[in-house]
């Protein structure tokens, strides 16, 4: 069970079912199914509710373990597509996710669900400004690529090697111009078919594993 978990409330039968997950519980307090109704917002609980603490660390913590590949969202609202960049930067092996401006509540309960245990995998950090995020991750030697529809360079034609911090904006209006400046290239994925765009989370998966492939 994760260092973070403080205490842990369980029905009858489900801590039967998960008598061994349990064990390792700081604590454990049996409740009624009403009660758990009550402390999950879930259709269906699962029979468990555990009470943790804030996960999220300083931009300072993880720049001083040279990430060499890093998950920056800047203003993403949605809680599902933040979920699902958080589970796909975890996959893909990045060093940390930065939300950065705007961007949902990590602790949303819907963006801790869609990164399926992945917030718990590597640090998220949280950052008023999105401009300031980008300033402190360039001089810290990462080269930062803004993921944009309009990019002047094509994912597949650019080295990437280096230790990079991914940018992405949010799913409506992308990244504002500021920000998308502050980056060290503005970088496009070709669309080969008729569709419009990609969407965010999309965009993130076929983005950051494009860079762990390379750095691998």
């Amino acid at each position: 069970m994760p260092d973070c978990v403080i205490e842990v409330y369980a029905t009858v039968d489900a801590a039967e079912q998960y008598a061994d997950l349990l064990v390792s519980a700081p604590q454990v307090w049996l409740v009624e199914d009403r009660a758990m109704d009550s402390l999950s917002d879930s259709v269906s609980p699962a029979g468990l509710v555990a009470l943790c603490r804030f996960l999220d660390v300083p931009l300072d913590q993880v720049l001083a373990e040279s990430p060499r590949l890093v998950t920056v969202c800047a203003d993403v609202r949605d809680p599902g597509n933040a979920g699902t960049v958080i589970r796909t930067s975890d996959a893909a092996g990045a060093g940390a996710v930065v939300l950065a401006g705007h961007s949902v509540d990590p602790y949303n309960p819907k963006t801790v669900r869609a990164s399926v245990g992945s917030l718990f995998h590597l640090p998220i950090v949280l950052v008023d400004d999105p401009v300031e995020a980008v300033v402190r991750l360039r001089a810290t030697g990462l080269r930062v690529l803004a993921a944009d529809g309009g990019g002047e360079s094509d994912l597949f034609d650019i080295d990437l090697a280096p230790a990079t911090a991914w940018l992405f904006g949010n799913e409506a209006w992308g990244l504002p111009e500021e920000l998308a400046q502050a980056a060290d290239l503005q970088v496009s994925i070709p669309i080969h078919g008729r569709a419009e765009s990609l969407n965010l989370a999309t965009a993130a998966a076929v983005c950051l594993y494009a860079s762990a492939r390379a750095q691998r």
